[in-house]
């Protein structure tokens, strides 16, 4: 059975891209959401969507990861814990777009108004001058999502089976 984790920062298309692998009929998770993610690794989540900042919640991501059996699982987040769990994950893609795609895509978005409020769109984008390397070296693939959704999920699909 394969774990395959897809990161990256804010506005690269993560949730875009898992919903997609969903709807093709993969098993799926997005972090952000379930009460995957908590303020620190240990505490309860007070609410089932993730905030900027918060970390897996590691019980809950062990609970995941070991009872993922038979079909391939899916798993997309970007959280400052999620190395400790690299080991446990067969393939680790980075989703990645160059700053103006990110900067359209967190301005324009529906249903996350992470990017929107005052001084979040930049912050945004020095987390991903930030952060971005430091996600590229525990890859073992990295897909630019400024290409055609269904290529994108093609590739990634390709490399988590190959």
């Amino acid at each position: 059975m394969r774990r395959v984790l897809i990161t990256g920062v804010s506005g690269v298309g993560k949730s875009t891209v898992i919903a997609a692998l969903g709807a093709r009929g993969h098993r799926v998770v997005d972090t952000d959401y379930g009460g995957y993610c908590s303020p620190a690794p240990d505490a309860e989540p007070p609410r089932p969507t993730a905030e900027p900042g918060w970390v897996w919640h590691e019980a809950r991501m062990r609970r995941l990861l070991d009872t993922a059996e038979g079909r391939a699982l899916f798993v997309s987040g970007c959280v400052p814990n999620q190395g400790r769990f690299y080991a446990d994950f067969d393939r680790v893609v980075l989703l990645s777009a160059a700053p103006e795609v990110v900067r359209r895509r967190l301005l324009g978005r529906e249903g996350n108004d992470y990017g929107k409020a005052s001084g979040e769109l930049e912050q945004a984008l020095r987390d991903q001058a930030a952060v971005e390397p430091l996600l590229r070296a525990g890859a073992t693939l990295e897909i630019d999502t400024d290409a055609p959704l269904a290529d994108v999920v093609d590739r990634l699909i390709a490399h988590a089976f190959g």
